[in-house]
């Protein structure tokens, strides 16, 4: 098999025949990510910006852009590209992203004006996204229903994790991902459980097939992540705080994101 075939095999042909992930795509674009959170920190760093609670707010905007365009991707109002599905939409919206923080930092530097203006920035993109769903609204069949199953299995997964707060540290200290996760394991949960959606993941997929349910998703969202915690906040607690705080940054992106796109999808009746 030639580089070109090798290439289109495993990462063209999953997007262009909406397959899902493979071994090969997962471990490259974990890589990816990887190599372009270390080149981020440091960007960030070399801007002066502190990842802090005014860098989280300001980004939000930027991190529900993504979910916000695939699932207007998946009910057809923007067309199916590369440019518009995962990974490739992730990256368009990194670049929009990453661009717009450069502009404002330009402009005003690393004060405490970037970062209204740096989230003003993304609320216009999500304004744009907004603008077109409104007036391709016709397109969208809205399933109410999905919120009957969504809301008191949220409720129950948020619960437990609540109740580890009050006997785990680590957990109470890291209570936002957990939450986070386990608001995306819901959305998996209650999407392929009730109707019908399949996962992309190739891990999750063969978690499910080993224990016959989509549930598992909440036990590998707490394996996956009280570990990664743990480094983290115990073996890597002389690292610099801001390198933390972006890898814990990702790890929020990593859940909330994904999670959005699922339950928007669901609301909006794609598939």
């Amino acid at each position: 098999m030639g580089l070109y075939e090798f290439f289109y095999e495993y990462f063209v042909l999953p997007i262009k025949e909406n397959e899902g992930y493979n071994p090969v795509n997962t471990l490259v674009y974990a890589i990816i990510l990887g190599i372009a959170v270390l080149i981020l920190y440091k960007m960030l760093k070399r801007m002066g910006i502190k990842v802090d609670e005014r860098f989280f707010k300001a980004l939000m905007p930027y991190i529900v852009l993504g979910p916000l365009m695939r699932s207007m991707t998946d009910v057809g109002i923007l067309p199916r590209t590369y440019l518009t599905v995962s990974p490739g939409g992730y990256f368009v919206i990194a670049a929009f992203a990453i661009a717009s923080l450069y502009a404002v930092w330009r402009h005003v530097g690393p004060t405490e004006k970037l970062y209204p203006l740096y989230r003003d920035f993304g609320l216009v993109l999500d304004g744009g996204l907004l603008f077109i769903l409104l007036i391709n609204i016709e397109k969208v069949n809205f399933n109410w229903k999905v919120l009957t199953y969504f809301i008191p299995i949220l409720i129950a997964a948020e619960l437990f994790i609540w109740l580890l707060t009050r006997k785990f540290k680590l957990i109470k200290d890291n209570s936002i991902l957990f939450y986070t996760h386990f608001y995306d394991a819901t959305t998996t949960f209650v999407g392929l459980q009730f109707f019908g959606f399949w996962e992309q993941h190739v891990l999750a997929r063969w978690l499910m097939g080993v224990f016959g349910t989509p549930a598992v998703m909440y036990l590998e969202k707490f394996l996956i992540l009280l570990p990664v915690v743990w480094i983290l906040d115990r073996e890597m607690k002389e690292e610099d705080p801001d390198l933390i705080n972006f890898v814990k940054l990702t790890i929020f992106i990593l859940g909330f994101g994904p999670g959005t796109r699922n339950l928007l999808i669901m609301l909006m009746g794609g598939g």
